[in-house]
């Protein structure tokens, strides 16, 4: 029996596969609010045969959205959309949609990466003050953030309860936390970019202070009957950032405060680092030092995930209980419903019935992508 295309429980909610949808900023949002883009873009990866949708990273202030162009969570008309959007995805889908809360910190103010490479935004082009753990520049040429202090946290943490509840309210069955890839939470965790001196600052145990008082306040404040998760990166890729072994000891904390699951990337925390992203899986090796760590916490890998063979293994070797897919899906929108074809599952749902003259049962022996 195919590992990947087994039932999972995250919290309170029960999930049809090990196959999810990472988020993927768009960068197509106005004024935080979801656009057309974000309906095709989140509907068809609703009936792809994921698990379960995790929409984009979302900004719980308008100064942590990454780029002008990233979704909120602050407003009431954000807010709105995105219970329209649930309630019409609902109409032709089963698959449950979770949000990913994020703060961008001193990677915040920027332009798309279409735009400028991404870099950061000027002042005559709506640029805004970014904050961070300490007065260090993610690169040349970028904004030096303003270190914040205690009653700076304190909004922060308020910022993501409240984007919290409003996600409960639209509709979203599962919540994730960002703290990967160099923005608020990670640089907090990361000694590449936290270089205080006082009780957040220096050991890890100091550095993980923020990240999980945030954790344990969205905890108190998500349900119970629905699933909530926090996404870390494994490894900064350069020497003296966040190990491994230091992130495998943050999950703990993590399943200790009750979080239903990790989601373990890399990367993205310091400008100048090497990463092997080309390679297949290159990041599995840290959600397995997290699986070692925490065995009863549910790990999700991602990162260069892309055959369904190669997922399972995943799975049957034990270094994760998920996959989340991001680019594979974008390149093949069925993968899933592929990828059980191909390891002979049942696979996490039938095809939409006005799809069904495509599937591979339609063309015995062959699938329809195969005929030259």
């Amino acid at each position: 029996m195919s590992q990947l295309f087994s039932p999972i429980r995250l919290g309170g909610i029960d999930l049809k596969s090990r196959v999810i949808a990472a988020p993927m900023c768009e960068y197509s949002a106005v004024d935080g609010v979801i656009q057309p883009w974000h309906w095709q873009h989140l509907g068809v990866l609703a009936i792809s045969g994921v698990s379960v949708v995790i929409v984009e990273a979302t900004g719980v202030l308008p100064e942590g959205r990454i780029s002008p162009g990233d979704t909120g969570l602050w407003n009431d008309a954000q807010e709105a959309e995105f219970a329209r959007l649930i309630k019409d995805i609902a109409t032709y889908s089963d698959t449950p949609l979770g949000i990913q809360l994020a703060h961008a910190g001193r990677k915040a103010s920027t332009h798309p990466p279409w735009q400028d490479k991404g870099g950061p935004l000027k002042p005559g082009e709506g640029a805004w003050t970014t904050v961070a753990p300490s007065a260090v520049p993610f690169n040349e040429g970028w904004h030096t953030p303003e270190p914040l202090d205690l009653a700076g946290m304190d909004r922060v943490v308020e910022a993501f309860v409240a984007a919290a509840k409003r996600a409960d309210r639209a509709g979203f069955a599962l919540a994730e936390i960002h703290g990967a890839h160099g923005y608020l939470i990670s640089e907090f965790l990361s000694p590449v970019a936290n270089k205080r001196t006082d009780d957040y600052g220096g050991a890890l145990e100091n550095r993980m202070r923020f990240p999980l008082r945030i954790a344990e306040a969205v905890r108190a404040a998500w349900p119970k009957t629905k699933a909530l998760g926090m996404r870390l990166n494994g490894s900064d890729w350069v020497e003296g950032g966040i190990t491994p072994e230091e992130t495998a000891e943050v999950c703990a904390r993590l399943e200790a405060l009750g979080l239903d699951y990790v989601h373990i990337s890399s990367g993205a925390n310091a400008a100048k680092a090497v990463m092997p992203w080309k390679e297949p899986g290159y990041q599995v090796a840290f959600a397995e030092t997290v699986k070692k760590r925490c065995p009863t916490l549910p790990v999700i890998a991602v990162g260069m995930i892309a055959g369904a063979h190669q997922a399972e293994a995943i799975l049957a070797e034990g270094k994760a209980d998920m996959v989340a897919l991001a680019r594979a899906l974008l390149d093949d929108p069925r993968w899933p419903l592929h990828a059980a074809e191909t390891l002979d599952a049942a696979g996490p749902s039938p095809w939409p019935v006005q799809y069904q003259r495509a599937a591979g049962a339609a063309w015995p022996g062959r699938a329809l992508r195969d005929f030259g």
